[in-house]
């Protein structure tokens, strides 16, 4: 099959219904208000690392910018945009453009930021969660804590599991990589 006749057939696949996108929407943004809601609570409750609630308040934040965006219709591809010609899927509006641009950059500085929050999370492994009086700066709330750390290492065993069902799908279309009789068409 060509790489052409693979990007018709997924662009003709169907839209998922408005209820599952608006569910899809709302399950998406539990995680960033949790960190919003968990830093900005705690956001003097770390002082041996005082950047964690500001990573999860900023992490909520551009997350639920990300999210909010994708709502928007500037992220869309305009009716009829495939038989104009353009088969490249890029945008085509300067408004689709700016809105591309600006998620990149979003997701560039989410990157990133993700990068400096586990320096500062994992640098300071397993701190001591209660305040006493001889160190009172060596201490880190154990929920601010713990909910920075599951929250990345979440992220990297999700990111795991994709990367494995990944090569177990291309393994199989390996295995299975037989041309369709149609496909020469």
């Amino acid at each position: 099959m060509s790489s052409s006749g693979l990007i018709r057939r997924i662009r003709r696949t169907p839209q998922p219904s408005t209820p599952v996108l608006v569910c899809s929407k709302l399950g998406i943004c539990i995680l960033p208000v949790a960190q919003i809601a968990i830093g900005a609570v705690h956001l003097e409750d770390c002082p041996l690392q005082r950047y964690i609630p500001i990573y999860l308040i900023v992490s909520g934040v551009f997350g639920m910018v990300l999210a909010v965006l994708s709502c928007l219709p500037c992220t869309r591809r305009p009716e009829g945009a495939a038989e104009d010609g353009a088969e490249d899927g890029g945008p085509s509006t300067p408004l689709s453009r700016l809105c591309a641009a600006w998620n990149s950059l979003t997701s560039l500085f989410l990157f990133c930021w993700f990068i400096a929050g586990n320096v500062w999370i994992y640098s300071i492994y397993e701190p001591n969660y209660t305040r006493n009086s001889t160190h009172p700066q060596a201490y880190c709330d154990k929920t601010l804590y713990l909910f920075a750390f599951w929250t990345t290492t979440l992220f990297y065993i999700l990111l795991g599991l994709f990367l494995v069902g990944g090569c177990c799908v291309l393994f199989c279309f390996f295995l299975c990589g037989r041309a369709d009789p149609d496909d020469d068409v």
